[in-house]
Formats: structure tokens, C-alpha cells, sequence
């Protein structure tokens, strides 16, 4: 049978491994995790792989992992609901002004970015609490700290709009119709950071106490099963946080074209807009089976459905649209995938290369972003050919301005 993937698992597995990674380097380490994975009795029918692929802690990223009756709290991770959002706007390149520094300086005035309390609202910025108080977070989340006091969060507010690090990022692009485009990256923060890192501990906790039928190659792995109170809780847990994610990057978003109207020409938005998870886990049906389905650095790629697949520091971006294939379970990948490990390219990128591969865009050109350098990860096109029966693309966008944590 003529298929667009690769079969990835040993000889005689029980569970394929689906991999749309032709085209694309597949480290050894992130291969044989696929395999501890899909090793996993409850796992399946199978697994999918998605071409930005690479090791993980926990589950592989780029990996789509269906269950059944149980659910892996470090398969979704600790960046619970991080996620893209995207907004075309009626400005075009001509009306942006020759230096764009000085709104990249606005932007990273109006949203706080990177980590620890600089990474805060030093004061509670006006609409951030009415938005938090209407969206019913705050209560949702203090029923859930009632049932497990371990989970100790005071930065619900402090941090909604707000960036965080790591590859994180918010960037002003162009179309190929030089159409102005605001696009973002981030995840539910601190706070689905302290949920994911509390309930990965429990499910280690409880693996300690089971009797399995089976071997489990990686404590990493440890599950809830269905009909247990841990699994209802997570499911609470995890869906607040996903919530959280998405509200976030609303938030952010929200700001940024704030900043912008102060700064530019008058605008509108257009009508495309896109506000997609990458890193959670929902209950759907493939096949006729329900199914848990975390997808672990992968989009939700249903026909017709838009999604974004974001490129590095300096490359492309695009915005596409699904084509419902079900060997993938309806996913696409959710970037470019790193090739390098962030210590590595630390040792490996100069700073001169990091310039002159970001020549073209208004961002940070020193040491502390040379782990999210171009040279880091797979390159985009590539990643997109491989996946060419899982998504079209729409638009291809290209990033002037772009702002780290």
C-alpha cells in the first residue's frame, strides 16, 4: 500500500508506530522513546508521529498518543495548553514604520516576557482581573486546590498576558500579499506548570502502588486509569489549564494590538483568526472508539480546520488548513521541531551565525536566545513537505519583528 508515512516500531510490536517524517532527521533517543511508548498495553491503536519530532521529557514532542480507559499526566506535560493564536489585520508592510524598534520595545513594555517575577504584571493591568473574575478561572481552580493542597498558586492574575520564556515568542509578520499578521506562542504559565509537575508526582505515587500486568519502561510514564479519583481530578485539572492557556494568549493578544493601534496606522482586524492548543489531551472519537488523545507538540488538523505551524527565529511560519487525514488522528505538526538540544546549541551557534540568520528581523541578537537560533531546529520546509497529506497551506508568513522571554 502507497502511504505518505513510516512504519517506526520494532518487529513484532503489537501497536503501530506512524511516522510522517520522510525528509526529516529522527534522533535514535526520541525513536526508541516512541517505542517505550507504544509498548504501553493501553495505548493505541497506534501511535502518530509528526515530523517535527524530537525527544521529550516524559513523552516524545511531536507525537499524538491515544489511550484507552487511562491517561499519562507527563504526556501532556507542564506547558499545559500552550498553543499558537494568530490574527490578520487590514495593515500592510507600507504602513509600518522603517525602524521597528521601537515597537518591539512597546511590545515588551505591554506584555511581561520571560521567566520568574519579571515575567509578571508588577501591577494588575486594567481588564485582567474583569476577564479572569467573567471566565469563572478563579473559581473553577479553587475547587481543584481544595482537593489537593500541594497545588499553591497565587499568580493566576500576575500572569494572565503574559509571555513566559523558553520558546515562547510574539512576532509581527508578512504574507505573501504583504498583509500585517500578529502571532504568538504560550501556554498556561506558572500555574499549569505547578498543576502538570503536582499530578505527574501523584501518578509516580500511585505506580508504586500498583500491581501491573505489564512492564513499564519509563517511571515518566506513570498513568491514572479511568474510574480512579486521580483521573477525574486531572481531567478537571488539565481542562482549567487548557482554558487557562487559551485565555492567556486572548490576553496577550488583546495588548499587543493595543500597543499597535497606539503606534500605527490605523487598522482593523481581518477576518482570519486562530487560536490552537499543542501540548493537551481531550476525549475524541477515531474509528468509532472513544479515545484519550494527548497530543504531545501536535495540532488538531480536522478537515477544514485551521491550524498554525510556526517556523524558528528568522524562518517562516504558516497558517493551514487540515485535511481530516485519520492516520494521523486528525493532527499535524506544531512547528519546526528542534534538532539541537538547547545545551548543544549553546556550544554548537555563534553569535555571529544567530546574527546573520536573524538579520532580517527586529529581535534579540544575544547569547541568551542562541538556543532558540534557526540553526536549532528542523528546517520548516522540510517538515512541511513530509505532512503534505495531513494539512494545505494557506498562508506563508515571514516574521519582522519578533519578542522573546
Amino acid at each position: 500500500m502507497n502511504t505518505s508515512y513510516e512504519f517506526l516500531h520494532a518487529e513484532g510490536s503489537t501497536t503501530p508506530i506512524k511516522g510522517w517524517v520522510r525528509g526529516v532527521p529522527l534522533e535514535a533517543q526520541a525513536h526508541a522513546q516512541l517505542r517505550n511508548i507504544a509498548a504501553i498495553p493501553f495505548v493505541g491503536p497506534w501511535v502518530a508521529v509528526m515530523p517535527d519530532v524530537h525527544l521529550g521529557k516524559g513523552a516524545t514532542v511531536g507525537s499524538v498518543i491515544p489511550t484507552r480507559g487511562a491517561i499519562i499526566p507527563a504526556a501532556v506535560g507542564v506547558d499545559i495548553g500552550c498553543g499558537m493564536a494568530a490574527v490578520r489585520t487590514t495593515l500592510r508592510a507600507r504602513d509600518l514604520p522603517d525602524s521597528l524598534a521601537p515597537l518591539h520595545a512597546s511590545i515588551e513594555r505591554t506584555v511581561p516576557v520571560g521567566n520568574g517575577p519579571g515575567g509578571e504584571h508588577r501591577k494588575l493591568p486594567d481588564g485582567i482581573d474583569t476577564r479572569v473574575a467573567d471566565s469563572g478561572l478563579t473559581s473553577r481552580l479553587d475547587a481543584i486546590k481544595a482537593r489537593h493542597r500541594r497545588i499553591r498558586t497565587d499568580k493566576l492574575d500576575r500572569q494572565l498576558g503574559t509571555l513566559g520564556g523558553g520558546n515562547h515568542f510574539i512576532e509581527v509578520c508578512l504574507d505573501e500579499e504583504d498583509r500585517v499578521w500578529v502571532m504568538l506562542h504560550s501556554g498556561s504559565r506558572g500555574t499549569g506548570n505547578l498543576i502538570g509537575t503536582y499530578f505527574i508526582e501523584r501518578a509516580r505515587e500511585e505506580l508504586a502502588r500498583r500491581v501491573l500486568g505489564f512492564h513499564l519502561p519509563d517511571k515518566d510514564l506513570a498513568f491514572f486509569m479511568e474510574g480512579e479519583p486521580l483521573f477525574d481530578d486531572y481531567v478537571e485539572a488539565v481542562s482549567w489549564a487548557q482554558d487557562y492557556a487559551r485565555h492567556n494568549r486572548e490576553a496577550m493578544m488583546a495588548r499587543v494590538l493595543a500597543e499597535m493601534r497606539n503606534t500605527l496606522p490605523k487598522f482593523q482586524l481581518d477576518r482570519v483568526a486562530v487560536n490552537c492548543h499543542h501540548n493537551y489531551v481531550q476525549r475524541e472519537t477515531h474509528g468509532g472508539e472513544s479515545l484519550l488523545v494527548t497530543r504531545k507538540g501536535a495540532v488538531s488538523a480536522r478537515a477544514g480546520e485551521l491550524g498554525i505551524i510556526p517556523g524558528s527565529m528568522g524562518t517562516k511560519s504558516y497558517i493551514v488548513r487540515g485535511k481530516g487525514n485519520a492516520e494521523s488522528f486528525h493532527s499535524c505538526s506544531h512547528g519546526a521541531g528542534r534538532v539541537m538540544s538547547r545545551t548543544e546549541a549553546r556550544r554548537s551557534i555563534t553569535l555571529k551565525q544567530h546574527r546573520e540568520a536573524t538579520a532580517h528581523v527586529e529581535c534579540r541578537k544575544d547569547n541568551a536566545v542562541i538556543d532558540e537560533s534557526p540553526a536549532a531546529y528542523k528546517p520548516i520546509d522540510a517538515v512541511i513537505a513530509a505532512q503534505a497529506d495531513l494539512v494545505e497551506v494557506v498562508h506563508t508568513l515571514r516574521q519582522v519583528v519578533c519578542v522573546k522571554g
